[in-house]
C-alpha cells in the first residue's frame, strides 16, 4: 500500500509497504528494522515475534524514544509483557500493532515531531 505524507524535512518516512518490503524515503528494505525520524537501523536481530527477547527491547530503550511502536507483521501478536517491562519502567510507551498500522502510526507521530521508534517486522 502506498502512503502519502506532506514534506518530512528529510526525515525517514515510510512511503509504502507490501509483503516482504518497506519503502523508506526512496529506498526499499526487505528485513526487520528499527526506524526513527532521524535514524534507521536496518539489521534488527529478531526474525519473528516468537524470536523477540528482552535484549531486543534494550536496543530500542537505548535510543531513548518517548514511544516504541512494535509492528508484528501481518497480524497483531502480543509478546510477553516481561520482554518490554524495562521500557515501560523507564517511562517509554509501548504500542503493539500489525505492521501496516505501525507504519501509518509512525508516519503520523513522526510528522508531529514526536520522538518515536518503530520496530517493524516484515509482512
Amino acid at each position: 500500500m502506498k502512503i502519502s505524507l506532506a514534506a518530512t524535512h528529510q526525515k525517514f518516512a515510510i512511503r509504502a509497504y507490501e509483503k516482504g518490503k518497506l519503502i523508506i524515503n526512496e529506498q526499499a528494505y526487505c528485513k526487520n528494522l528499527i526506524l526513527m525520524p532521524e535514524q534507521l537501523i536496518t539489521d534488527w536481530r529478531p526474525q519473528s515475534i516468537e524470536d523477540l527477547t528482552a535484549a531486543d527491547f534494550d536496543e530500542l530503550i537505548a535510543l531513548k524514544p518517548s514511544m516504541i511502536i512494535l509492528g508484528t507483521g501481518e497480524k497483531q501478536t502480543f509478546p510477553s509483557p516481561a520482554l518490554y517491562a524495562e521500557a515501560t519502567n523507564a517511562g517509554i510507551g509501548v504500542e503493539i500493532m500489525n505492521t501496516p498500522a505501525a507504519c501509518r502510526t509512525y508516519n503520523i507521530l513522526m510528522s508531529e515531531g514526536r520522538s518515536i521508534a518503530a520496530a517493524l517486522m516484515m509482512l
